[in-house]
């Protein structure tokens, strides 16, 4: 095996770990369609927003680099878009329905 192999299974294995960890945190308030069912604010989230859209696009190119094919990237083209499509709309909700509470944790964190 060698290193970008190696270097694309971790990040891969590490990044998979993370979003399984991200979606366990977010707990009942996992939605397809953003809903504002509580401001989860502990774990990944305290420090990031949608720590499971980073960790799925980071899983995907740690598979990209173990494989060797730059064309597993593919899907980023069509997943970021709808990521960032879908965290406005999140935003919109959540600062609705939580008001100040979401704008200090949202300024408190990073993407």
């Amino acid at each position: 095996m060698n290193a970008e192999t190696l270097a694309g299974a971790v990040l891969a294995a590490t990044s998979f770990a993370l979003t399984v960890l991200a979606r366990v945190q977010l707990g009942r308030s996992f939605a397809v369609t953003p809903k504002a069912n509580d401001l989860v604010t502990h774990g990944l989230y305290s420090r990031l927003q949608h720590p499971m859209y980073i960790f799925v696009d980071l899983t995907l190119c740690g598979i990209a680099l173990a494989v060797h094919r730059w064309y597993a990237l593919l899907p980023l083209v069509i997943l970021v878009p709808l990521q960032i499509r879908i965290a406005h709309r999140e935003r919109n909700v959540l600062r609705e329905r939580f008001g100040d509470r979401y704008e200090i944790y949202r300024r408190a964190t990073w993407f």
